[in-house]
Formats: C-alpha cells, structure tokens, sequence
C-alpha cells in the first residue's frame, strides 16, 4: 500500500511539473505577443547589430574600418563577384574578384557631389572562396542593409513625432 502511494506522490509530482512548465511556456509567449511592435523592432535590430558587429570583426572589416560605428556613414553597401539579386543570390561570377565595396558621395574638386567605393573587404577570386566564407560575406552586406533601413525608419519616425508638436511660421 505504502509503495502504491510513493507511485501517486511520483506521479503526480511529474504532472504538478509538467503544468508549471505548460505554463511557464505560456507565460513567455503571452509577454512577447505582448510586446509593441515598437519593442518587437528594437529586439530584431539588436539582434541584428550584434550579427553584423560578430562579421565585421570575423571578416576583419575592422582593419579597414577601425570605429564600427563608421561603417554605418556610408550611403550604401555592395558585393562585386557574388549576386544579391533574386535570379542570381549567392551565386559566384566565374573570373571575378570578391569584394565589399561601401559607396560614400564626396565633392569633387568643382563641389558637385560624387559617389566614391571604398573596399572594405577583399576575399580573392570568386572560385577559390569557401562556401561558409562566402555566406558570411552576403550576410554582413545584408545586415549592413538591413540596419541602414532601421536608421532610415528611425529618421522617419523622428520627423513623424515632430508633427505632433505645432507648427509655427514667423512673418
């Protein structure tokens, strides 16, 4: 008899468990469908800022760009010798060189704005590059975008919550 009730006592400990974990689980995903897609934002770009932090120092992108924050003053990022486009993403151009390229506007000698590339990154002929290495490579330029869209859509909102305030015009 004494042994039956130590079985119950087991097994209702298992299911007492059970339910706290059931619940628990449940508790997690009630507070993250609960977070503002405000906060939901800022949780994905610092996931994202970290992955891309985690690839310019492991495709020393840092030698090139000492101040992380740097690389974010550029207008635009790009891969020569691998496709970013839909009908060719990822793929290697036979006989091309892979390279990132940041693209900065500076004034020439007459003011006029002008687009400059600067490499951040060369990884030697596209045939030679590992697949991992290769996979980083389009990584980072696509986090790199994919921040750049953050920064754009922080502005936005900035100039969106300025509406809020009245506007005045001085004669």
């Amino acid at each position: 008899m004494v042994d039956s009730i130590d079985r119950i006592r087991v097994l209702t400990q298992k299911l007492d468990d059970k339910i706290a974990l059931k619940n628990s689980i449940s508790n997690e995903e009630m507070n993250h469908s609960i977070m503002s897609p405000k906060e939901s934002m800022k949780h994905i770009r610092k996931y994202n800022i970290s992955k891309v932090n985690d690839l310019y120092m492991k495709l020393n992108i840092c030698k090139k760009s000492p101040d992380f924050g740097d690389i974010f003053l550029y207008k635009a990022m790009n891969l020569s010798g691998i496709g970013l486009k839909e009908e060719d993403f990822g793929e290697v151009r036979d006989g091309k060189y892979i390279q990132i390229i940041a693209i900065t506007y500076e004034p020439d000698k007459n003011g006029k704005k002008k687009a400059k590339n600067v490499s951040l990154g060369y990884f030697g002929k596209a045939q030679l590059l590992e697949p991992e290495l290769k996979n980083d490579i389009i990584e980072f330029v696509l986090r790199w975008r994919y921040e750049k869209a953050f920064q754009t859509l922080e502005y936005y909102e900035i100039l969106i919550t300025r509406l809020d305030e009245p506007i005045t015009i001085e004669i």
